[in-house]
């Protein structure tokens, strides 16, 4: 199926076959740069890539991957851009549209990524919102997927904060037919209305999706361990208060201990060990964490050359 033109903003407005389409493709285009085999499918196309966050992994991911894939990628940052002086998001759109072939984007709104959609011309690739993170999200999917042979009636445990990233994987669960349980301290909880359209896709997949506040109960027979930060980026100020919140919000060696014995652990990176994670655990024979920040290229390559390629 043709997804040319299409935004990916959030997984969940993908259907499991064209998210399929993405992991399929990101495999092969792995194997292609792993044989040095060229594959220029981007050539003569161009990225703009709006930065308002910070980042090491989707900038270089990005930046890497559309050369690979034959194009180029211009960085811009809020402060290359007009949009960080006032001109209208829309505005910005359609100047942008005349002179790229697409846009990623990484910022805080989600909103703002939304209204950059709706008024470009081209494609739009959400990098990261402080709502979703769907190119993280399809990284980890195919990185379980190499490691278990397929996703659907696997458990996934989430331990943290109910932020973008879990929000994400939510989704990415319902999509394929994965369970996954998510343990948040109490009023750190996933957004509920993200919670309740997980919860509708997963019912014609026969994904389970499940809260608690309980590591243990989530990390019980889980295929795979997933956390993240505590404090998200833009919460710096929260961080002392949150440390002291989600202190028992850790992978450790009992948690992985309640785990299934062969479960992988991941996280998206970057980690702060001995708060969410332990670094015997981030470091043991069971993470998979830098096959997974690999994967960012691949996956995002697969979005790219589908979305941009005709």
């Amino acid at each position: 199926m043709s997804l040319y033109g299409r935004d990916f903003l959030s997984i969940q407005e993908w259907s499991t076959e064209e998210l399929e389409q993405v992991l399929d493709l990101a495999a092969d285009l792995k194997e292609k740069q792993q044989r040095r085999e060229a594959h220029p499918i981007l050539r003569g196309k161009t990225l703009g890539m709006i930065f308002q966050k910070s980042s090491t992994r989707t900038r270089v991911s990005f930046e890497v991957g559309m050369w690979q894939l034959g194009g180029q990628a211009l960085f811009l940052s809020a402060n290359d851009l007009q949009i960080g002086r006032g001109e209208p998001v829309k505005d910005t759109a359609r100047v942008l549209s005349r002179y790229l072939d697409g846009i990623m984007i990484r910022t805080f709104s989600h909103a703002e990524v939304e209204e950059l959609a709706a008024y470009a011309d081209i494609p739009v690739i959400n990098g990261l919102t402080d709502r979703l993170h769907p190119c993280q999200a399809m990284a980890d999917l195919l990185t379980i997927r190499e490691h278990k042979g397929s996703l659907k009636g696997l458990k996934m445990a989430y331990i943290g904060d109910g932020n973008n990233m879990v929000h994400s994987l939510m989704h990415g669960c319902a999509k394929f037919g994965m369970d996954i349980s998510v343990a948040t301290p109490t009023a750190y909880e996933p957004n509920a209305g993200i919670v309740a359209a997980a919860k509708q896709v997963a019912q014609g997949t026969g994904s389970r999706i499940e809260l608690t506040q309980d590591v243990l109960e989530a990390a019980a027979g889980a295929d795979v361990l997933y956390t993240d930060v505590w404090a998200s980026m833009g919460m710096e100020s929260e961080q002392v208060a949150r440390q002291a919140v989600f202190k028992n919000y850790q992978i450790n060696q009992q948690v992985l201990a309640a785990a299934d014995k062969k479960a992988i652990v991941l996280h998206c990176l970057p980690a702060h060990r001995g708060e969410e994670i332990t670094e015997d655990v981030l470091e043991g024979p069971q993470s998979v964490v830098f096959d997974e920040a690999e994967n960012r290229l691949h996956v995002q390559k697969a979005v790219m050359a589908l979305v941009m390629g005709e």
